[in-house]
Protein backbone atom coordinates (compact mmCIF):
# COMPACT_ATOMS: atom_id res chain seq x y z
CA UNK A 1 0.00 0.00 0.00
CA UNK A 2 1.40 2.91 -1.00
CA UNK A 3 1.89 6.24 1.37
CA UNK A 4 0.61 9.75 -0.08
CA UNK A 5 3.79 12.22 1.09
CA UNK A 6 1.46 14.46 2.73
CA UNK A 7 0.59 11.66 4.97
CA UNK A 8 4.43 11.28 6.69
CA UNK A 9 4.86 12.43 9.72
CA UNK A 10 7.52 15.42 8.86
CA UNK A 11 10.86 15.69 10.52
CA UNK A 12 12.14 18.77 12.03
CA UNK A 13 14.49 20.83 10.50
CA UNK A 14 17.00 23.84 11.04
CA UNK A 15 14.97 25.77 8.21
CA UNK A 16 13.33 28.63 10.59
CA UNK A 17 16.37 28.33 12.49
CA UNK A 18 18.51 29.03 9.51
CA UNK A 19 16.81 32.07 8.02
CA UNK A 20 17.52 33.69 11.04
CA UNK A 21 21.05 32.69 11.42
CA UNK A 22 21.86 33.79 8.04
CA UNK A 23 20.15 37.22 9.02
CA UNK A 24 22.68 37.88 11.50
CA UNK A 25 20.35 36.56 14.43
CA UNK A 26 22.20 34.30 16.81
CA UNK A 27 20.61 33.20 19.54
CA UNK A 28 17.13 31.64 18.55
CA UNK A 29 14.84 30.05 21.27
CA UNK A 30 12.70 27.43 20.79
CA UNK A 31 9.78 27.05 23.11
CA UNK A 32 7.12 24.50 23.81
CA UNK A 33 4.97 23.06 26.19
CA UNK A 34 3.37 20.03 27.46
CA UNK A 35 0.56 19.41 29.98
CA UNK A 36 -2.64 21.63 29.30
CA UNK A 37 -4.86 18.36 28.97
CA UNK A 38 -4.62 16.76 32.18
CA UNK A 39 -6.32 16.64 35.17
CA UNK A 40 -3.68 17.32 37.61
CA UNK A 41 -0.22 18.70 37.98
CA UNK A 42 1.40 22.03 36.80
CA UNK A 43 1.69 22.89 32.64
CA UNK A 44 5.00 22.77 31.91
CA UNK A 45 7.02 24.67 28.91
CA UNK A 46 10.47 23.67 27.83
CA UNK A 47 12.84 26.50 25.95
CA UNK A 48 16.27 25.92 23.99
CA UNK A 49 18.91 28.51 22.26
CA UNK A 50 20.58 25.45 20.02
CA UNK A 51 23.96 26.96 18.72
CA UNK A 52 24.52 27.64 15.17
CA UNK A 53 27.88 25.89 14.88
CA UNK A 54 26.79 22.57 16.22
CA UNK A 55 22.95 22.33 15.25
CA UNK A 56 23.35 20.12 12.80
CA UNK A 57 24.19 17.30 15.09
CA UNK A 58 21.07 17.01 16.59
CA UNK A 59 19.45 16.00 13.07
CA UNK A 60 17.07 12.87 13.40
CA UNK A 61 17.43 12.67 17.50
CA UNK A 62 13.96 14.70 18.01
CA UNK A 63 10.41 14.93 16.62
CA UNK A 64 7.30 16.00 18.42
CA UNK A 65 7.75 14.67 21.89
CA UNK A 66 4.31 12.96 22.11
CA UNK A 67 5.21 11.04 19.14
CA UNK A 68 8.79 9.61 20.78
CA UNK A 69 9.39 6.47 23.40
CA UNK A 70 10.14 7.26 26.93
CA UNK A 71 13.42 5.74 26.39
CA UNK A 72 13.95 8.51 22.91
CA UNK A 73 13.08 11.11 25.33
CA UNK A 74 14.97 10.44 28.04
CA UNK A 75 18.30 9.93 25.88
CA UNK A 76 17.79 13.14 24.09
CA UNK A 77 16.99 15.05 27.11
CA UNK A 78 20.46 13.27 28.85
CA UNK A 79 22.04 14.10 25.71
CA UNK A 80 21.30 17.86 25.68
CA UNK A 81 22.15 18.52 29.53
CA UNK A 82 25.47 16.21 28.67
CA UNK A 83 26.31 18.81 25.70
CA UNK A 84 25.52 21.90 27.64
CA UNK A 85 22.77 23.22 25.41
CA UNK A 86 21.18 25.81 26.52
CA UNK A 87 18.02 25.30 28.30
CA UNK A 88 14.97 25.93 30.98
CA UNK A 89 11.89 25.05 32.28
CA UNK A 90 8.96 27.11 33.37
CA UNK A 91 6.10 25.81 35.38
CA UNK A 92 2.46 27.17 36.12
CA UNK A 93 0.67 25.01 38.70
CA UNK A 94 -2.87 23.94 39.70
CA UNK A 95 -3.57 26.71 41.84
CA UNK A 96 -2.34 28.95 38.89
CA UNK A 97 -4.31 27.29 36.25
CA UNK A 98 -7.40 27.47 38.43
CA UNK A 99 -6.94 31.06 39.14
CA UNK A 100 -6.44 31.93 35.09
CA UNK A 101 -7.17 29.72 33.24
CA UNK A 102 -5.32 27.17 30.81
CA UNK A 103 -4.58 28.96 27.79
CA UNK A 104 -3.42 31.83 30.12
CA UNK A 105 -1.12 29.25 32.43
CA UNK A 106 0.27 28.12 29.41
CA UNK A 107 1.89 31.30 28.21
CA UNK A 108 2.78 32.19 31.58
CA UNK A 109 4.96 29.39 31.58
CA UNK A 110 6.44 29.76 28.18
CA UNK A 111 7.80 33.31 29.61
CA UNK A 112 8.97 32.08 32.46
CA UNK A 113 11.04 29.24 30.80
CA UNK A 114 12.44 32.05 28.24
CA UNK A 115 13.23 34.34 30.96
CA UNK A 116 15.50 31.45 32.26
CA UNK A 117 16.96 31.32 29.18
CA UNK A 118 20.82 32.30 29.04
CA UNK A 119 22.08 33.31 27.04
CA UNK A 120 18.76 35.34 26.08
CA UNK A 121 17.20 34.45 23.13
CA UNK A 122 17.04 37.62 19.99
CA UNK A 123 14.39 35.72 18.56
CA UNK A 124 11.69 32.66 19.51
CA UNK A 125 10.01 30.09 17.69
CA UNK A 126 7.32 29.06 19.42
CA UNK A 127 4.86 26.01 19.04
CA UNK A 128 1.11 27.86 17.92
CA UNK A 129 1.09 30.56 20.57
CA UNK A 130 2.13 34.09 20.39
CA UNK A 131 3.75 35.54 23.85
CA UNK A 132 2.03 39.09 24.16
CA UNK A 133 3.91 39.69 27.05
CA UNK A 134 7.11 39.25 25.85
CA UNK A 135 8.90 42.08 23.96
CA UNK A 136 10.93 39.58 21.20
CA UNK A 137 10.12 39.06 17.97
CA UNK A 138 8.39 35.81 17.77
CA UNK A 139 7.49 33.21 14.61
CA UNK A 140 4.45 31.10 15.85
CA UNK A 141 4.66 27.96 13.66
CA UNK A 142 2.10 25.70 13.55
CA UNK A 143 3.09 21.90 15.21
CA UNK A 144 6.02 23.84 15.33
CA UNK A 145 7.18 20.67 17.68
CA UNK A 146 6.91 18.27 14.28
CA UNK A 147 9.03 21.25 12.37
CA UNK A 148 11.39 23.31 13.98
CA UNK A 149 14.48 21.35 15.74
CA UNK A 150 14.72 24.43 18.44
CA UNK A 151 10.74 23.59 18.96
CA UNK A 152 11.22 20.05 19.14
CA UNK A 153 14.29 20.35 21.54
CA UNK A 154 12.29 22.11 23.85
CA UNK A 155 9.30 19.89 23.82
CA UNK A 156 11.61 17.44 25.01
CA UNK A 157 12.78 19.44 27.35
CA UNK A 158 9.08 19.65 28.66
CA UNK A 159 8.21 16.48 28.59
CA UNK A 160 10.87 14.77 30.31
CA UNK A 161 10.67 17.71 33.24
CA UNK A 162 6.77 17.17 33.70
CA UNK A 163 6.85 13.32 33.62
CA UNK A 164 9.73 12.81 36.19
CA UNK A 165 7.43 15.23 38.21
CA UNK A 166 4.59 13.56 37.95
CA UNK A 167 6.49 10.08 38.71
CA UNK A 168 8.63 11.02 41.45
CA UNK A 169 7.63 14.21 43.18
CA UNK A 170 3.85 13.62 43.28
CA UNK A 171 3.53 10.12 42.73
CA UNK A 172 5.70 9.72 46.16
CA UNK A 173 3.09 12.39 48.07
CA UNK A 174 -0.39 11.31 46.29
CA UNK A 175 0.28 7.41 45.86
CA UNK A 176 -3.05 6.63 45.65
CA UNK A 177 -3.81 8.29 42.28
CA UNK A 178 -1.16 6.41 40.09
CA UNK A 179 0.74 9.45 39.16
CA UNK A 180 3.80 7.96 37.27
CA UNK A 181 1.81 5.99 35.29
CA UNK A 182 -0.89 8.58 33.77
CA UNK A 183 1.13 11.52 34.62
CA UNK A 184 -2.08 13.20 35.54
CA UNK A 185 -3.82 12.60 32.72
CA UNK A 186 -7.82 11.46 32.45
CA UNK A 187 -7.13 7.70 32.07
CA UNK A 188 -10.04 5.09 33.54
CA UNK A 189 -7.45 4.29 36.10
CA UNK A 190 -6.87 8.08 37.36
CA UNK A 191 -10.88 8.75 36.86
CA UNK A 192 -11.49 5.61 39.31
CA UNK A 193 -9.23 6.70 41.80
CA UNK A 194 -10.37 10.39 41.40
CA UNK A 195 -13.86 8.98 42.35
CA UNK A 196 -13.04 6.96 45.33
CA UNK A 197 -10.60 9.40 46.99
CA UNK A 198 -12.09 12.64 45.58
CA UNK A 199 -8.97 15.36 44.26
CA UNK A 200 -5.75 16.06 46.06
CA UNK A 201 -4.09 19.55 46.41
CA UNK A 202 -2.52 19.32 42.73
CA UNK A 203 -6.20 18.33 40.68
CA UNK A 204 -7.26 21.01 38.43
CA UNK A 205 -10.12 22.19 40.54
CA UNK A 206 -11.52 24.19 37.63
CA UNK A 207 -11.22 21.00 35.17
CA UNK A 208 -14.43 19.40 34.78
CA UNK A 209 -14.22 15.88 35.94
CA UNK A 210 -12.62 17.30 39.10
CA UNK A 211 -15.27 19.59 39.88
CA UNK A 212 -17.79 16.65 39.09
CA UNK A 213 -15.59 14.85 41.62
CA UNK A 214 -15.53 17.77 44.09
CA UNK A 215 -19.48 17.79 43.89
CA UNK A 216 -19.90 13.99 44.50
CA UNK A 217 -18.07 14.21 47.38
Amino acid sequence: MLTRPDLVPPKPTLQFEQELWERGIRFIGGVDEVGRGPLAGPVVAGAVVLNADDAANWSGMFTDSKQMTEAQRETAFEALVAAGVSHAVGACSSDEIDAIGIAAATKLAMGRAVEGLDPQPQHLLIDALKLEGIELPQTSIIKGDAVSMSIAAASVIAKVTRDRLMASVFEEQFPVYGFASHKGYGTAAHMAALREHGPCDIHRSSFRPVREAILRR
